[in-house]
């Protein structure tokens, strides 16, 4: 068949005005935004957040709705497996990056059943400790645990969640033997935590500096490599002369894979948008998150990263799928 101009064109304008019958169309009906994690954590607050902002944008309701279960798989595979027409969306953490090297069988592929529409916000973990632990620094709880000879715990949010893999890169780093206890999310570490049950545990500053600043815990580290604005008297662990270790913590936005381009376009300008008021920005650095607006396509490059990196964690921390 020959090459027919007119014929190109017509077709480049039906697809074009698709894709802005698609914008324009979007969204329909209230959007559903999956947070895979219990209520009160990080990614419940930035779910709220997000869910609001985009209600105000783009004139219909955006439901945040708690799913936890399973390190994020029980509300993962709720998008995974909904209408590809981006009314079912999901918050998710580094967990969604962790779980392919974790979960022997994934119910959902973690690049084919998901599109990226765009990071949130990042942040560091916080180190803390129960204050009867004596250690006002990561070297000095490093010394301090190696004195126990293994005789010590500390919590997690959930096996391979990132503050789990947090404490192992510790482990494997400074050489320390510690008894891993995982919880099911953030909300249940903090009673047995401020108890004494626990001793240590890796969370978000918005998760544990109240407890931080009224004594009940004691703060000792940040995993990034530059002090948190929110907590600027907190060292970084490079600074306690752990030079290879830093763990940043990122949130961001997906929608079920396939769904089309121009509605995944436009909630992510749109998330962009919102990332960029002052309202949103201060909200997020108070709750100890750096906003981090990008495309989805620089999203889409960064699970595929963390993917291989968490990947190389698991295996040397020796974490087995489950």
């Amino acid at each position: 068949m020959s090459f027919n101009p007119r014929r190109a064109v017509a077709i480049a304008l039906v697809a074009a005005t698709g894709n802005v019958y698609a914008q324009s169309s979007y969204p329909s009906r209230p959007v559903r935004l999956v947070v895979p994690f219990a209520a009160g954590g990080t990614n419940d607050i930035l779910g709220r957040i997000v869910a609001e902002k985009f209600s105000e944008k783009l004139g219909q309701a955006f439901v945040a709705d708690n799913r936890a279960g399973a390190n994020t798989v029980v509300g993962s595979e709720i998008v995974a497996r909904a209408t590809p027409d981006g009314h079912t969306l999901l918050i998710v953490s580094a967990s969604i990056a962790v779980n392919p090297s974790l979960v022997r069988k994934l119910p959902y592929d973690t690049e084919r059943d998901f599109a990226p529409v765009g990071l949130v916000a990042g942040g560091p973990y916080l180190m803390v400790v129960h204050p009867s632990v004596p250690a006002k620094s990561v070297s000095e709880f490093i010394t301090w645990a190696k004195a126990q000879q293994g005789k010590i715990n500390f919590a997690s949010t959930g096996t391979g969640g990132p503050p789990h893999l947090a404490a192992e890169l510790l482990k494997v780093t400074a050489g320390i033997p510690m008894e891993h206890i995982p919880y099911k999310g953030g909300g249940a570490v903090l009673p047995d935590l401020i108890a004494g049950r626990v001793s240590m545990f890796f969370g978000s500053i918005a998760t544990l500096k109240p407890h931080v600043d009224n004594g009940r815990l004691r703060a000792v580290g940040m995993s990034t490599s530059q002090r948190a604005t929110a907590m600027p008297d907190v060292p970084t662990f490079k600074e306690s002369g752990l030079a290879d270790y830093e763990v940043n913590g990122w949130y961001g936005v997906l929608t079920t894979g396939k769904t089309p381009r121009a509605v995944i376009e436009r909630l992510s300008t749109t998330l962009r948008q919102i990332l960029h008021e002052p309202d949103t920005r201060a909200q997020l650095l108070k709750n100890g998150l750096e906003p981090t607006p990008g495309t989805s396509d620089e999203f889409s490059r960064l699970l595929r990263t963390e993917i291989v990196k968490w990947a190389q964690v698991v295996k040397a921390a020796g974490i087995k799928p489950e």
